[in-house]
């Protein structure tokens, strides 16, 4: 497909509407960091979608008054936020020619904690993103409803990469892969279930919250970045390449393989960030603490608990619901929370 398929209707009647959505966070396994103009993945990725962290979002459209937006975060304005949203509109527009067309109030609150390494852009622009497109079939009239979710993942990667794989649960492509059919760079793609192992299908995912404030680098200067990287080009074939093992990994349910590369994935991340000009380092000590833990663990016990990372300090715990859970869960409280802030942790699960 290309962008033109994705080009709004041209006769549409607009009236006050208030919609609400709701969609949750994900966590990529396989990597993205670095794109290209108008939010094109440098490489693609494939992300578990969470089943509690989420964004619950409404939109109040006034039809026929000035254009302009409003937005409350968790009940407080929040005037920066609005600015974004606004851009993001004029953005979007030749794909919902309404969209300036009238005036917005905006009230979203998440189900998580602010700055905790789950990202909240991936939800949030995931949520507006399907009110949008409630309000578009409103005016414009009803699509099915694989074309509607395709445009919705094609409008919430234009406000956020990553939150076009939120629009799907499960296990979830973004960027063109030879394997994955269909998979594209302007929307994500879920990825076939009857693919999946069934050891994949019911995941813990608890979040260390090692470090909770703001980022000393934000993920958009980060991937810019990648730019000037000289190990750029050799990540993103990496990626590329990463996706072979993993179809096999997927299929045979060879929770050693995953393992290896999800965690290998983690670390890649970070060290482009270490190699990039200038260098920058988010891991902070109990970062590294809580990495060498779970290896000892899993090298003492072998049982599968591992590690992903996003573009932060904070630890995303993996391991499966599989028997062994009970006495992993009795590690991570009783070695691992003591690295974290006010020992906290966001517990949520991957089922589909």
């Amino acid at each position: 497909m290309t962008t033109q398929e994705f080009l709004g209707k041209q006769n549409f009647t607009i009236n006050n509407q208030t919609v609400s959505e709701s969609c949750p966070s994900n966590i990529a396994l396989i990597k993205y960091w670095g794109k290209y103009a108008d939010q094109i993945p440098a490489n693609p990725s494939i992300s578990f979608t969470l089943n509690h962290c989420k964004t619950n979002t409404s939109i109040e459209f006034f039809a026929n008054e000035a254009f302009s937006v409003q937005t409350f975060l968790a009940g407080n304005e929040e005037t920066k936020f609005a600015e974004k949203i606004e851009k993001y509109f004029k953005n979007i527009e030749q794909y919902l020619p309404w969209i300036l067309k009238g005036k917005y109030i905006i009230r979203t609150e998440n189900t998580f904690p602010h700055s905790s390494g789950i990202a909240s852009s991936a939800s949030g622009f995931g949520a507006i993103a399907k009110c949008l497109m409630k309000l578009d079939e409103t005016f414009s009239g009803k699509s099915s409803e694989e074309e509607s979710l395709r445009k919705a993942s094609f409008l919430a990667r234009l406000g956020s990469g990553s939150a076009c794989r939120s629009l799907y649960n499960g296990l979830v492509v973004w960027g063109e892969s030879d394997e994955v059919q269909g998979s594209s760079d302007l929307f994500a793609v879920k990825y076939p279930d009857n693919e999946i192992h069934e050891i994949f299908k019911n995941f813990n995912d608890w979040v260390l919250l090692i470090h909770e404030g703001q980022k000393s680098v934000s993920s958009t200067v980060g991937h810019g970045l990648m730019n000037t990287n000289p190990y750029a080009e050799r990540r993103f074939q990496e990626a590329r390449e990463n996706f072979v093992p993993m179809k096999g990994i997927l299929k045979n349910g060879n929770l050693e393989e995953f393992i290896k590369l999800v965690e290998h994935e983690a670390l890649t991340l970070h060290a482009m960030m270490m190699m990039s000009d200038p260098a920058f380092i988010l891991m902070k000590t109990g970062t590294l603490e809580v990495i060498n833990k779970i290896w000892d663990f899993r090298k003492e016990t072998g049982l599968p608990l591992f590690f992903t990372l996003d573009a932060g300090a904070n630890v995303h715990l993996l391991f499966p619901n599989n028997g062994t859970e009970d006495k992993i869960k009795a590690f991570i409280e009783t070695e691992l929370l003591q690295h974290t802030q006010k020992n906290g942790v966001v517990k949520d699960v991957m089922r589909f």
